[in-house]
């Protein structure tokens, strides 16, 4: 029996003694993260995938795992198709499906710490229609099972220096509190780590690559607050910085907490809060009222301070990209490099820089084939080596004081084929036009999607993930609320001061992947003549793009022109980080199109 049967075997066995006769997996945290600490990584540990979102239904006698269009390839890679069906939540979600083989009377578990209560609702009409029923558990039937399940980080909180956060916790309390008041709600719940961060200015190192510390907030329209948090965790400098009007309570109190609210009316924000935290409000009698959590906008609309920092911290990340493009132009084609030990030298490069705290995620580092799974995570048992005449892919990004970064760029080893130039081109045709627009305030990425994938869909062809994503400060490198997509966050507008990614790409299975990936700034434009207010975007990422790849003939002047003048900036903002080699290098590698 493999490891994973194993594991699949013990939880049907430990579903039975709970009296279940199925159970949903989520890859999820209590607080609805996206990326979440080691003890939370259930559904890898279940069923070995490593992606970033995904799911898994387990039943008596059958199993499914969901996923989206980025991990379609992967799932098959990691997951034993033996043991699990392969699920699209394009085609069927986790309650559809379980509407359609949970057997008739059946109780179907879920953990109520890391499911929304519209999932709850959701599965439990679905359940019904079947003569199913959901129930939720005391226990996670998977901690009981897994053995050397890891513990909840110990690392201590810090203090984010007003100096990068722009503004003071105080005043963003008493911005909340102005909110509350003005809605007519006493309190609100904070759940989403990275709005606990932010709100109080603290940093903490529970999530790997996300600078957050795993707690809860209450914030009362008094001006006060309850930071529910591992109190071992606090240093002396911490509770300082909180002051007086900040209450410390146990990480393991907020329920206890929210049990004292009856007739207190609770905001509380249903896409970033699980289902327990409205249980228990209303268990209190609370008037539950489902509002998004405040801090979301705020902390999506960057001040001066971060984005002057952000600007600051591209331009190191910059210099040890371009370092690393250098160093694989030179030393790939000789063989001998393989995905870890390209991964790993990038990561020297950028730790060149002492503010480096950490990277803002585990580097996507993607050789020949590997380029074709968006997300692909390497390890030493899919790692391979970079082989001439084929395409390199690496998405990677860092961690700083003052910004966060995330920058992709593709390298040819050797000579690439017709179609990988072809490819490439298409997509930064894309990326220009976006990179170019100009748009009326109200505008949503939604809306400015279909920019990036003109080029691809004239050829009968697309990507399978969204076009861009927002950025946080020293912060989580996936942020919302805006997105330039057609799909989660389409309808937000954009708005002065939002930071994004530009990263349209394509994928051929089983031989190549490209993506071009650009951080960028929604700014006012001041037209001429103009008649409403315009919005554009400042680019804020420079390092070279692959000059191997772009085919010149297919480019407009307007294109042509718009390479010309980024590589210019790219050699104005990274040439005076380098010398020797390196910089030499980046002058022939930023040189006017058709001077090759």
């Amino acid at each position: 029996m493999s490891t994973y049967e194993a594991r699949l075997h013990a939880l049907r066995e430990q579903m039975q003694k709970d009296g279940l006769d199925g159970f949903v997996v989520p890859i999820c945290d209590e607080h609805m993260s996206e990326y979440v600490g080691e003890y939370a990584q259930r559904l890898a540990w279940l069923t070995g995938f490593g992606g970033s979102s995904g799911s898994a239904v387990v039943l008596k006698d059958k199993a499914a795992m969901f996923i989206d269009g980025r991990y379609v390839v992967q799932v098959r890679d990691q997951v034993d198709g033996n043991l699990y069906e392969y699920v699209n939540i394009k085609d069927q979600k986790p309650h559809e499906w379980l509407a359609a083989h949970a057997p008739d009377g059946g109780k179907i578990g879920y953990d109520s710490w890391l499911h929304t209560r519209d999932w709850v609702q959701a599965a439990s009409k679905a359940l019904k229609k079947s003569g199913a029923e959901l129930v939720e558990v005391a226990r996670n039937p998977i901690d009981a099972v897994w053995e050397d399940q890891p513990q909840r980080s110990p690392e201590k909180l810090a203090v984010h220096g007003d100096q990068y956060a722009g503004k003071s916790a105080r005043d963003k309390r008493a911005d909340v509190a102005a909110w509350l008041k003005e809605n007519g709600y006493d309190a609100t719940v904070i759940a989403a780590l990275d709005s606990v961060a932010w709100f109080f200015n603290i940093r903490g190192k529970d999530i790997a690559n996300t600078p957050v510390p795993l707690a809860y907030a209450i914030v009362r329209a008094d001006e006060t607050a309850t930071l529910f948090v591992a109190p071992e965790k606090l240093t002396d400098a911490v509770r300082e910085h909180l002051g007086n009007h900040v209450e410390i309570r146990d990480y393991a109190e907020l329920a206890d907490a929210l049990a004292d609210m009856k007739g207190k009316t609770v905001a509380v924000d249903p896409e970033r809060s699980v289902a327990a935290i409205f249980s228990a409000l209303d268990s209190a009698g609370a008037n539950v009222v489902k509002e998004r959590d405040p801090t979301i906008l705020a902390k999506a609309i960057k001040n001066e301070a971060e984005i002057s920092g952000h600007r600051a911290a591209q331009k190191r990340d910059g210099a040890a990209l371009t370092k690393f493009l250098h160093w694989m132009a030179s030393e790939a084609p000789k063989g001998g490099q393989d995905e870890l030990s390209a991964a790993a030298r990038l990561r020297q490069f950028r730790e060149e820089n002492p503010e480096l705290k950490d990277l803002s995620f585990r580097t996507i580092s993607a050789a020949g084939d590997h380029g074709a799974l968006p997300h692909y995570s390497v390890n030493e048992e899919t790692n391979q080596p970079i082989a001439m005449n084929s395409l390199y892919l690496v998405d990677s990004g860092g961690q700083y004081l003052d910004g966060t970064t995330d920058v992709t760029r593709v390298v040819a080893v050797g000579e690439p084929t017709a179609e990988m130039r072809k490819r490439y081109t298409q997509v930064l045709q894309g990326h220009i036009a976006l990179d170019q627009a100009v748009f009326p305030k109200g505008t949503t990425g939604g809306q400015l999607d279909i920019l990036a994938r003109q080029y691809l869909w004239a050829d009968g062809v697309d990507f399978g993930h969204g076009t861009g994503h927002g950025v946080g400060s020293y912060l989580s490198v996936h942020e919302g609320p805006q997105r330039i997509a057609s799909f989660g966050g389409m309808n937000e507008a954009l708005q002065p001061g939002m930071i994004l990614s530009n990263e349209p790409g394509y994928y051929k299975a089983g031989e190549f992947g490209i993506r071009i990936e650009n951080l960028f700034l929604v700014e006012e434009r001041e037209i001429e003549g103009g008649e409403q207010t315009m919005l554009g975007f400042e680019t804020l990422t420079f390092a070279p793009l692959e000059r191997k790849l772009i085919d010149v003939a297919m480019l407009s002047a307007e294109q042509r022109q718009w390479v010309d003048d980024y590589h210019a900036k790219v050699r104005a903002v990274i040439a005076p980080q380098l010398e020797g080699d390196d910089l030499e290098w980046l002058k022939a590698q930023t040189a006017p199109l058709g001077t090759d």
